[in-house]
Formats: structure tokens, sequence, C-alpha cells
């Protein structure tokens, strides 16, 4: 027989602590009077947790209300922005991006460390430390960084070795070697579907499946409000889906000798649109390997006519493929294409996709462009940090 617990007086304030530190989060500042209104405390205990939240530094008197009664319950309350600060990280393989934001979650400071050479480490821990300064921050309370290849969902251990240079492994490394700050890892791709989640075109849905398209092949899974990693964090590594006429993927080789990944990466669509005679354009500035899969898609969906088309229909034949796969086992009922080719294509690529799965599996599925725009994996890194901090800062889960 289970006995039912009463929540002692601590329990009962971390809690009502905790729904009005999210309020202010969510909705900027706030009177007393409201935030009794949104929470249905009354009046001493919000009175109550408003002194113990300045007390503890994470709460601050910002300004008054426009009543035109004056008292205490016009005045206005906000989190304390500057009470820690928190960086995302995108590491590919053209170099670094990174930014510092405050405990809201707003952007103080951005960087770019261009190239991958053997001082990558140096050079982003230079540009993290001065992101850092102009911020205001004397330390980092957490950084999440996203990256290719596997990590171990319970130790955020990288598993295959292939998926990063020698020079990003290091600056892993480093990164986690401050004691005074908490690193996470995660696949860069379960970073970008966070942010379509919960800032892009997936807002709607508590179940999804992100495609992301670029010089790789990933996918970020949400079923049920909650991203999946599988028991080895390889939930989403849909690259190596051996899929018709793309000939088989290798476990020990990579999937480049085939499956999913060969159909539909960035080199394949270059050699696309040169079997239908659609002009590859020359990159809009300079890069390591031009032009890339984003050029000739983007170029495409915005041209059109009859050689655009064929492409775009081909292309979103092939992408259908290893989609119908993906909603045959998972049934997401929305497939959202991100990564820099699945926006460049947008609608006219997404609708044509749906088409084609609705005929390749009876389960209907919406798919849309990806909207969390260029920076979705920066974007998903800041959400994961800033969860983290309030975890520790705000108690709860």
């Amino acid at each position: 027989m289970t006995t039912a617990r009463t929540a002692t007086p601590s329990t009962a304030r971390a809690i009502n602590d905790r729904l009005a530190l999210d309020l202010l989060l969510e909705s900027g500042p706030l009177t007393a009077t409201e935030l009794r209104g949104l929470t249905g405390l009354s009046r001493p205990t919000v009175a109550d947790l408003l002194e113990r939240l300045q007390r503890a530094g994470l709460v601050a008197v910002v300004g008054e209300s426009g009543e035109q009664r004056r008292g205490p319950n016009a005045r206005l309350y906000a989190l304390v922005a500057d009470r820690a600060f928190l960086a995302g990280v995108d590491v590919r393989t053209t170099g670094v991006d990174l930014v510092v934001a405050d405990l809201t979650g707003r952007t103080r400071a951005a960087a770019t460390v261009a190239g991958a050479d053997e001082r990558l480490a140096e050079r982003t821990l230079d540009a993290l430390a001065r992101a850092a300064r102009e911020a205001g921050a004397d330390r980092l309370h957490t950084v999440a960084v996203g990256a290719p290849g596997l990590f171990d969902p319970a130790t955020g251990e990288h598993r295959n070795s292939g998926a990063l240079s020698r020079h990003q492994t290091e600056l892993l490394t480093a990164l986690r070697a401050d004691p005074r700050t908490e690193v996470t890892v995660d696949n860069e791709v379960n970073l970008a579907g966070i942010a379509e989640h919960r800032l892009g075109a997936a807002r709607d849905r508590d179940t999804f499946v992100l495609i992301w398209l670029s010089h790789g092949v990933g996918a970020s899974v949400v079923l049920d409000g909650r991203l999946r990693r599988g028991a080895a964090g390889g939930t989403g590594e849909i690259g190596y889906l051996p899929v018709y006429g793309s000939g088989l993927p290798s476990g020990d080789g990579g999937c480049d000798s085939g499956g999913f990944h060969t159909l539909v990466s960035s080199a394949a669509d270059r050699g696309l649109a040169r079997a239908h005679a659609v002009p590859v354009p020359e990159p809009a500035g300079p890069r390591t390997s031009a032009p890339l899969g984003e050029d000739v898609v983007r170029h495409a969906a915005a041209a059109g006519g009859p050689a655009a088309d064929a492409f775009l229909d081909e292309y979103a034949r092939r992408i259908a493929l290893g989609a119908a796969s993906v909603c045959a086992v998972l049934d997401p009922g929305c497939v959202v294409l991100g990564g820099e080719i699945g926006r460049a294509g947008g609608d006219r690529l997404a609708s044509r996709v749906e088409r084609e799965i609705a005929r390749l599996v009876p389960l209907r599925t919406e798919v849309r462009a990806g909207t969390a725009g260029g920076g979705a994996v920066l974007g998903g890194a800041v959400l994961t940090a800033g969860d983290a901090v309030r975890r520790d800062l705000f108690g709860g889960a």
C-alpha cells in the first residue's frame, strides 16, 4: 500500500519560487498583484517569496507599474539577468561560432573563430574569454557545445572519433578543463532540433523529426516533447540508412560508401544538378569547397523553370526515401527540413517531400521548412545551457 505524502513547507516554498521565477522569465517584469493572479497564491505567500528571491539575488525591483496607486504592489519585479552567464558553442569543420548570454537567454556577446587548425582550442578559448568579458561575466556558469558525432547520453563522451578532427577533439577537452564551468556536449543536430521545437517550425508539435540536410545528413527525434538520444546517443543517424539506389553504408568505414547520405548530402546535390542541367552558381563568399549544396538548391527553388523543377522533384524523391522509413517506424506526424539545404529549399522543397512521403507510406505526415535559421545549432546550445543554469539556480527538474 502506498501512502500519499504531504508536501513539507520547504518543498512548497521551492515549488512556489520556481513557479514565480519561470513566470518572470517568460513574461518579463511583473507586479506582485500580477504574480498573485498568475499563480493563484495568496498575498502573504507572494510577498514572502519575493523577499526570499531578492535575498538570493535572483529577483530585483526594476521600476513601478503604470497604476495610479503607488505602493508595494505597484513595484515591478524582474529576474536579475546578470546573476549568471552561459555560453553556446557550435563546432563545425569550417570553424566555431559562440555566444555568451545572461540568465534570461539574451545574447550579450558573440564571436566567430574561422578555420580548424592546430591552434583551434587556444583561439576558441581566447574568443570565449573575450566574449565573457564583453558581456560583463566574471565566469561562465554553463557552456553547451554542439558538434558532429555520437555522444554518450550518460557521460557526454565522444564515441566515433572519425566525426571530429584531432583539433576539434582537443577543443572539447580544453573547454571541459575549467572546474568552475559546467560543460555539456551534444550532437549538433539534436541541438538544432531543440531550437526548432522551442523557437522554430515545430513550436506547436510535441512529436516531430528534424531531418538535417547539409554537408552531412542526420536527424533529431522529439517524441512526446522529449528529445530522444538512444542507448549509444545514435538516434537520428539516418545517414546510414540503407535505401534503394544508394549502395550500402559501412559500420566501420562510415556512410560515404552508401546509404541515405550519398543520396541527399551536399555533394549529391551538385551531381544531381549537373544531371538536370541546372546551373551551379558560384558561392557568395570565399569557401574552402565551393559551390555548396545549399547554393544549388536555393538557386533552383528561386529560379523555377523545367530544369529546376525536375531537379527539385528528383531531390524530393530522394529525401522522401529516407524520411518515409523514419515515418513508417516513428509516425511523427511532422517532418522539418533543416540544415543549410533544408532551409534553402524552403516551402517549394518541403511540399514536394510531403507529396512523395504520402506516396510511400499511409501515415499522414506534414513536412515543413525549418525556420530556426542558420544559427539553429547555436540557438539550441543556448537553450540547453540556459535550462541547466536555471535548474541549478531555480531548483526543480
